[in-house]
């Protein structure tokens, strides 16, 4: 079986008045780089490749060569499709064509997850039976508390309210913003309306330094966190997990940040974090991503990757690391995760049960791509 053709869309949420902010940037409504392969047995497959930043090079690489070097390869051979595409970073072309390694990264990416999706549909299985078949459902966490211009505690409680009605049992609060003492207020709000018996997680987006971060410890223990994401900044963050994961109870996790399989491996390599958050449609598709879920079990820790609930959630189902999927269930944060498929998952009682139907088991809706996608290839 063969690829003969592709198709790449950029999917876009509309403009936000008032846009969503972490501690440090504010991230889009939706961005994401749609790819569908088709093949010379009439299955096709697609992928999702996703950003906070703009996907227009990304996309514009596949009709400046990138997709004449993917047509007429075996499109049941992932592994060596997206080993070719990820050499291309350390190869020639990439400078002659003016590419970057972060775009040859994420497009490997959604090139892999649809061909994945075509395997599973030639096997007539989901891909969470193929990747082992642990479970077909998995807990699910919803992410809110962003800042907003203008919004108060009582808007908060509003957020926390309409998600708690939507049957959510887990919560992923943002903070970093501000100081300790404000962001404690939130999170106090936070916890009295999701209630004792819920999880409550806490991302800082890589807000803190090692100082603020020592210091939050202390009052975090208050709301009683799940874990603690990203703490600290960037620059050096595996050293300072570590010196941090030394004076606190609290579990850390990380690695959405990181922009190769082999970052996330020295991630576990310093064990200062207990839960992994790669995120496949960034980086390494299901073929690292099956990796690093095998590399985590090995080394007992878990696995709770970076949005896109309906895509991961079938690595997570399929390994025994798996520990829980993001969502986004607020259509104004994330129109996508609402409008993008036919048959979307079921969300209930914080439960994600995943579709029969093979491969990635979703139905794309040719009118939700026309409504906030263009298509450039």
């Amino acid at each position: 079986m063969k690829i003969t053709d592709l198709e790449i869309h950029l999917l876009g949420g509309p403009g936000e008045m008032r846009p969503h902010w972490v501690s440090h940037f504010p991230v889009p409504s939706a961005n994401e780089l749609l790819v569908v392969l088709h093949t010379d047995a009439g299955i096709s497959g697609f992928g999702l490749g996703s950003s906070n930043t703009s996907l227009q090079q990304t996309a514009a690489m596949f009709g400046d060569g990138l997709k004449e070097l993917i047509l007429g390869s075996d499109a049941l051979a992932p592994e060596r499709l997206y080993q070719k595409l990820f050499a291309l970073s350390w190869q020639e072309i990439m400078a002659r064509k003016g590419w970057s390694k972060a775009q040859l990264v994420l497009a490997s990416a959604a090139v892999d997850i649809a061909m994945w999706d075509i395997l599973g549909k030639h096997a007539g299985l989901p891909l969470y039976r193929l990747f082992g078949g642990h479970r077909n459902e998995v807990p699910c966490y919803v992410t809110c508390a962003y800042y907003r211009d203008g919004k108060d505690l009582d808007e908060l409680r509003d957020e926390m309210r309409m998600l708690a009605a939507q049957g959510h049992r887990a919560f992923k609060a943002k903070i970093g913003a501000l100081d300790i003492e404000q962001d404690m207020q939130r999170l106090q709000v936070v916890r009295e309306e999701i209630g004792d018996d819920a999880e409550l997680m806490i991302d800082v987006n890589c807000g803190w330094d090692l100082n603020t971060a020592l210091a939050a410890i202390k009052r975090l223990p208050e709301v009683n966190p799940r874990w603690l994401e990203e703490p600290v900044h960037w620059y050096d963050d595996r050293r300072l997990l570590k010196l941090l994961a030394r004076k606190t109870d609290i579990p850390l996790s990380a690695g959405e940040s990181e922009s190769s399989a082999q970052g996330c491996r020295a991630l576990l390599e310093e064990q200062a974090i207990q839960i992994l958050q790669f995120d496949c449609t960034r980086m390494g598709g299901f073929t690292m991503g099956r990796k690093l879920a095998a590399l985590a079990e090995l080394n007992h820790v878990e696995v709770a990757p970076h949005h896109d609930c309906f895509i991961h959630a079938h690595l997570v189902a399929g390994s025994p690391a798996g520990l829980i999927v993001e969502s986004f269930t607020d259509p104004e944060r994330d129109p996508l995760q609402a409008e993008l498929f036919e048959n979307p998952p079921l969300i209930e009682n914080g439960m994600l049960r995943l579709n029969d139907a093979p491969g990635l088991g979703l139905t794309l809706r040719q009118d939700t791509i026309e409504k906030y996608g263009k298509r450039v290839v």
